[in-house]
C-alpha cells in the first residue's frame, strides 16, 4: 500500500507498449463500487474473494503489466497464480516513506483504525515475508520518480524486454 504500484506498472505499459491492468480497478469496475464501500459492506474477505477473481481472470502469455493490491499475497492461490503471470516484482519502501504517502488518501479502508501508523506497521510486518517468498525481485521506490523505476524494472527483468506481445 502506497509503495507506487499502480503508477509504476502504468509507467512499464507505457513505455513497453503493454496493456496494464490494475486488480483493484477490476474488482471496483465488476462490484460498481469503491473498494472502501466492498469493505464496509461485506468485509475484506469478500473484497479478497473478489480480488482473487480478478487474477484470475488475466490469462498467462497475454503481456501484461499488472498491478495488484498490496494484500493479494496473502492467499496462497494468488501467489500461484501471479508467478504463473510472470515476473513478479515486490515495489518497497520504507515505512515512514508509505505513511506519508497513504496518508493522502482517506479511502483506504485498511487505514481506518485508531492508530494508522501501528497498522501499517503491523500489515508490512505481516507481509514482508510473504512478498519475499513470491517476488522475483525487489525495487525500493522510496525516492525514484517513476520512470526511473520502470527503467530499472525494465533493465532488471530483460524478459520485459524480450519480444513484444500483443496488446
Amino acid at each position: 500500500m502506497g509503495s507506487g504500484k499502480s503508477s509504476v506498472a502504468r509507467e512499464i505499459a507505457r513505455t513497453t507498449g503493454r496493456r496494464w491492468v490494475d486488480t483493484d480497478k477490476l474488482v471496483v469496475d465488476q462490484a460498481g463500487r469503491s473498494i472502501a464501500e466492498i469493505f464496509t459492506s461485506e468485509g475484506e474477505e469478500h473484497f479478497r474473494d473478489q480480488e482473487a477473481a480478478a487474477l484470475r481472470s488475466l490469462a498467462p502469455g497475454t503481456g501484461l503489466v499488472v498491478a495488484t493490491g498490496g494484500g493479494i499475497v496473502t492467499r496462497p492461490d494468488n501467489v500461484v497464480l501471479l508467478q504463473r503471470l510472470g515476473i513478479v516484482v515486490w515495489l518497497t519502501a520504507r515505512e515512514e516513506v508509505l505513511f506519508e504517502r497513504v496518508s493522502r488518501n482517506r479511502r483506504r479502508p485498511l487505514l481506518h483504525t485508531a492508530d494508522p501508523r501501528a497498522t501499517l506497521r503491523d500489515l508490512l510486518a505481516r507481509r514482508q515475508p510473504l512478498y519475499e517468498a513470491c517476488a522475483h525481485l525487489s525495487i525500493d521506490t522510496s525516492d525514484a520518480p517513476h520512470a526511473r523505476l520502470a527503467e530499472t524494472i525494465l533493465a532488471r527483468t530483460g524478459a520485459l524486454a524480450a519480444a513484444p506481445f500483443p496488446p
